[in-house]
């Protein structure tokens, strides 16, 4: 009998991707994918085909006003904070009556507050938000603001102040108190802010 030739079965076995490399070879597409059709992301503008990154305008808007901006923020953190820890709140209906009123000037004066917040880069989300704190630090300092009889009889007699045709001196007297009341607002407001600065732990991390 002539001998058996010996087979020899070779078993080839594929290996299975392992998750980890498919989730990197996925993750990898679709940051080619998201460069592709979002350059506005990364991308600011092309100049005969060379790029200007959002990166570098960034950079350029942060030297022009960085400092400002940041200390900004920071006073922006400390008085919601602040606020937060004493408690102080306003209602949805407080907000939304200064923004009648808000409304009420501006079409007065042949506008709307669409076109208003839109000249000063502004959103009404983020109005809302500024009228939510100055409400808040008025609720805070009311006692410190308040104005007195005689505050508005000497401004008066300073300023010789007299009502316009048509106007009742109660009213009159109002629109003083009003405006005084803002001046001690802001003065206030100011010194609240610094004080709270002054005695919070900030460190800077980036120098403009």
């Amino acid at each position: 009998n002539a001998p058996q030739e010996s087979k020899t079965y070779v078993s080839l076995k594929f290996k299975k991707p392992k998750p980890l490399y498919i989730a990197i070879g996925v993750a990898v597409i679709l940051i080619i994918v998201a460069l592709f059709f979002a350059k506005g992301i990364f991308v600011a503008a092309m100049v005969n085909g060379s790029p200007i990154s959002r990166l570098s305008v960034i950079q350029e808007l942060e030297k022009q006003g960085g400092k400002q901006a940041l200390e900004a923020i920071i006073d922006k953190k400390l008085i919601e904070t602040e606020l937060n820890k004493q408690k102080v709140s306003v209602t949805k209906e407080d907000v939304d009556a200064e923004i009648e009123k808000i409304k009420a000037q501006v079409t007065a004066q042949g506008g709307t507050l669409e076109m208003a917040l839109t000249q000063q880069g502004m959103t009404e989300e983020k109005l809302r938000e500024q009228i939510t704190i100055q409400k808040k630090l008025e609720k805070l300092l009311a006692d410190k603001v308040a104005v007195t009889e005689a505050e508005i009889d000497t401004y008066i007699k300073d300023s010789k102040a007299t009502p316009p045709k048509d106007v009742k001196m109660e009213d009159f007297r109002k629109q003083i108190s009003e405006q005084l009341k803002g001046q001690k607002f802001q003065q206030e407001a100011q010194k609240w802010v610094s004080d709270l600065t002054a005695s919070a732990e900030i460190k800077y991390y980036v120098n403009y």
